[in-house]
């Protein structure tokens, strides 16, 4: 067996295989994100250490010799097998988490309150939850498996639809002392809390009612805040009800007259391909759809335009 002691320095031999695949010290340094100098000062100390010409240097040119062509190729197949050993031990490592991302309103209101029941099927199983209304790059993020709200169209995804969603306008119980409006007519005047995007006047023609958008006050970027803001008695909001249905069964929102549109957007599950293979986004998946179909939209009135 090879005296592992006498193993060259693992970074000079990582800077000459770059250097002698791209036949190029700048282009080797762009890629493992370090300088020109400093490449060129690790392959110079490689040749030290073997007592050989690696490259033969004309200015800033460089061209590989014969025998540096054929320790790089050796390099290169040493270097390559083992990083298919590690993302198979990162692979196996990951088989016991799954990573999902969502936006924010939709963890905090409907996914999370429910996930103890898919940790209770799969208690082996490590489940971390993101938040995030950005863009997610599954594969650089390591991430499995997204619930985005949106029109279906994830380019480069697998995409299915889970369900729909509708508006209708909510309040505290307690809300103006306890006087709720009786009709749509009578919530001109009241303080009408709405999200960005997410306007009002489409359920008012729904309602018949000739009211202005609302303006002024506070604009809610996160849908989960709207909803908070009308528990707190803050006004009537206009309120999704995947996330609004909860309070209203547990009694912090009533549901205000027998008017819903439906939502232009729906809620989808999405992941690479790939990732449909993976054990434990199919029991995911399998647990979501189950959760989705008994989302119950029995006593909503839809209006269709």
């Amino acid at each position: 067996m090879a005296d592992l002691r006498r193993l060259p320095n693992l970074a000079a031999l990582r800077a000459f295989e770059a250097a002698a695949r791209h036949d190029n010290f700048s282009r080797a340094a762009e890629e493992i994100h370090v300088t020109h100098g400093a490449i060129s000062h690790q392959v110079r100390a490689l040749e030290d250490d073997l007592g050989v010409a690696l490259f033969t240097r004309h200015g800033k040119r460089i061209a590989i010799t014969p025998e540096g062509a054929q320790f790089a190729h050796v390099v290169r197949k040493a270097l390559s097998e083992v990083a298919d050993a590690a993302q198979a031990l990162r692979i196996g490592a990951r088989q016991q988490r799954l990573t999902i991302t969502t936006v924010p309103s939709l963890a905090a209101r409907w996914l999370a309150p429910r996930l103890g029941r898919f940790i209770e099927r799969h208690p082996d199983l490590e489940v971390m939850l993101q938040s995030s209304i950005a863009l997610t790059d599954f594969l650089r993020e390591s991430v499995d498996v997204g619930l985005r709200f949106g029109q279906g169209r994830y380019p480069g995804l697998a995409a299915e639809k889970l369900m729909d969603d509708y508006f209708y306008p909510v309040a505290s119980p307690y809300f103006n002392g306890g006087k709720l409006p009786r009709s749509p007519r009578q919530l001109k005047n009241l303080p009408l809390l709405r999200c960005e995007h997410e306007p009002w006047t489409p359920w008012f023609r729904a309602a018949g009612v000739d009211l202005p958008e609302p303006s002024g006050g506070i604009v809610f970027e996160d849908s989960s805040l709207l909803v908070r803001a009308a528990v707190e008695g803050e006004g009537i909001a206009l309120a999704r009800h995947v996330l609004a249905m909860g309070d209203v069964d547990a009694g912090d929102l009533v549901r205000l007259f027998d008017v819903v549109i439906p939502c232009p957007q729906s809620y989808y599950l999405v992941c690479p391909p790939e990732a449909l293979r993976k054990p434990q986004v199919q029991a995911f998946r399998e647990w979501v759809r189950a959760e989705a179909a008994q989302v119950r939209t029995v006593g909503l009135s839809i209006f269709r335009p």
